[in-house]
């Protein structure tokens, strides 16, 4: 295969700002087809990153029934995820389908079975990992050098900047608010990290506390509070199966000062690691002749060279490449699995689902 033709389903603000800007740099790839509910998009979309040719769809089966086309990626609101993806698979192409993988886990299994099934390939646009940060993490916690990880934190708190856009404040297209959209990109990181995919009881609160302001202040404009139908905030404590505890924070719109978004926390038995230094950087610390130390690796600009020895470009970017690579050669590492973003979705709906009942969720 010296071409990877691709047809982009949902044409809006992640297509945009993150997938077709970096498929675009890839010489092996060609966007052949691109479609949308809303036919300028789609247009739009084709101009600026289609091959001459390329054509603009309303319906996504039509794009799917094209037979020259390989890869699909699915970029639509939350809700859609799951049965465009199983289709996309059940027609033959291979999915990159947008955070978090579906709304529910009895969604998310859908569309692991389907991939099982048809035997193609499926991964969901989980970028975090590809962070200098997140990668250099990852060296250092597979070197052993924290030791057994027993507790995290997940972090993804925001002050005051609630999406107001597109379908974000819909719980009926979404799924939920900031745990689903930001949330899991917290976890996900986490659960990576920690090389731990098994849960065994969570624990979890969400709230409504400032969504009914009238024009509130917020970094992209006061909201509609009839609009806001999913929570502001929401926190969940997961224990896993070894005994290890996560805590997970999630906000659009906290009352804090203490910020950070698709960060984590680590604690182990022989050291400990967060991305909380200056100015976000990652910080290592542990014991050493009777003595505690701290230290920040430097990271440089431009990416990190931690995967198939190679550097360059936005944590957008290096997933981009490394899918497509993916794709084109089995022997090229897949980093994110969709068994894991699985495992991703039911601890967030497990969350949802503690917050509703007031009870616990165990898990078998």
């Amino acid at each position: 295969m010296d071409k990877v033709r691709i047809g982009i389903i949902g044409c809006g603000g992640i297509a945009n700002a993150k997938h077709m800007p970096s498929l675009k740099k890839l010489p092996q790839v060609e966007m052949v087809a691109f479609c949308d509910i809303i036919e300028e998009r789609a247009v739009k979309a084709a101009k600026e990153y289609g091959i001459e040719g390329a054509t603009v769809h309303t319906d996504y089966k039509e794009l799917l029934a094209r037979k020259d086309i390989d890869v699909v990626h699915v970029l639509t609101p939350n809700k859609q995820h799951s049965f465009i993806t199983v289709d996309a698979l059940e027609a033959g192409k291979h999915v990159m389908c947008e955070k978090p993988m579906a709304i529910n886990s009895a969604e998310a299994r859908k569309m692991l079975d389907a991939a099982k099934r048809t035997g193609k390939k499926l991964t969901i646009g989980y970028q975090s990992r590809f962070r200098q940060d997140s990668m250099f993490l990852k060296k250092v916690c597979e070197s052993g050098e924290l030791g057994e990880i027993y507790y995290a934190k997940a972090q993804a708190v925001r002050r005051r900047a609630v999406p107001t856009w597109g379908v974000f404040l819909d719980a009926e297209n979404q799924g939920g608010g900031p745990l689903i959209d930001i949330g899991t990109h917290a976890l996900d990181l986490t659960l990576w990290e920690m090389d731990n995919y098994e849960p065994a009881m969570v624990v979890g609160t969400t709230y409504r506390k400032l969504a009914d302001t009238e024009n509130a202040a917020n970094a992209w404009g006061p909201w509609d509070p009839k609009k806001f139908t999913v929570e502001d905030s929401a926190f969940g404590f997961i224990r896993m199966k070894n005994g290890a505890t996560i805590t997970l924070e999630a906000s659009w719109a906290l009352n804090t000062l203490l910020v950070n978004e698709a960060k984590t926390v680590l604690c182990g038995d022989k050291g400990g690691a967060d991305m909380m230094g200056e100015g976000g950087g990652l910080r290592i610390n542990g014991e050493k002749f009777s003595k505690t130390f701290v230290y920040e690796p430097e990271l440089k600009a431009g990416g990190a060279a931690f995967f198939e020895g190679k550097a360059g470009g936005s944590p957008a970017d290096i997933e981009a490449r490394m899918w497509i690579e993916h794709v084109m050669d089995d022997s090229k590492p897949l980093i994110t699995k969709p068994e894991q973003a699985f495992v991703v979705t039911q601890i967030l709906e497990a969350i949802y689902t503690s917050a509703a009942t007031g009870k616990p969720v165990y898990f078998d």
